[in-house]
């Protein structure tokens, strides 16, 4: 990919990793707790781990020339971080989990992984199991397990022209809140998003748009 160095999968990938658990808070964020397991624990500030999550928390893309001062710039903003090492179970190993806190108070928690080559696969939000890689427009939808929820959701985004390539439900408990992860094909105008956050049962539409 392009990007800033030293490694596709410890720096690119990370940044990659931070920038959507920001898209995924949706505003400026003012602290953020990492944690790092695996290989990203063992070996993260050799290959500028930490400064490229960072910078990615902060809305840069992976060949941003100021990742490398990514740390400097954060605290100069406001954004309060720590960085940890720890073990998750079962996890790829270029793993990290990023809570982040916003401005507004808004909260979020999201773990992925570095997969190599500078691509990421997102693994959970919010304790809420899902599978994408930001390689697709990706539309998170935050609803209520109500009947006819889902359908409502596929079935506009049919009648509006946008092509579902891959689908999937990740849902807690029958009957809670659960998120719907759709993976487009093409692009995905602001109007159709707007228009999903109005269909019933719906709390929250969040678009990531290919990384």
């Amino acid at each position: 990919p392009v990007m800033i160095g030293p490694s596709s999968s410890h720096t690119a990938g990370a940044v990659r990793l931070g920038r959507v658990a920001w898209k995924i808070l949706g505003e400026k964020a003012v602290k953020a707790e990492i944690e790092l397991s695996g290989s990203f624990a063992q070996t993260h500030k050799g290959h500028g781990t930490d400064q490229a999550l960072i910078a990615g928390i902060m809305g840069m893309h992976a060949d941003d020339e100021r990742i490398r001062q990514s740390l400097s710039l954060a605290k100069q903003s406001g954004l309060a971080f720590s960085i940890t090492e720890t073990d998750i179970p079962n996890a790829h190993p270029n793993t990290a989990r990023i809570s982040l806190t916003g401005e507004s108070g808004a909260v979020c928690k999201v773990q992925g992984a570095s997969i190599g080559g500078g691509n990421i696969v997102v693994t959970d939000i919010n304790g809420m199991q899902v599978s994408f890689t930001g390689q697709f427009n990706t539309l998170l939808v935050l609803h209520q397990d109500k009947p006819g929820t889902i359908a409502a959701v596929t079935n506009f985004m049919a009648e509006s022209g946008a092509n579902i390539g891959n689908f999937r439900l990740s849902r807690p408990q029958k009957g809670g809140e659960a998120v719907m992860t759709i993976e487009v094909d093409g692009d995905v105008p602001d109007q159709l998003i707007g228009s999903l956050r109005t269909l019933p049962n719906i709390i929250h539409v969040i678009l990531i748009r290919a990384l």
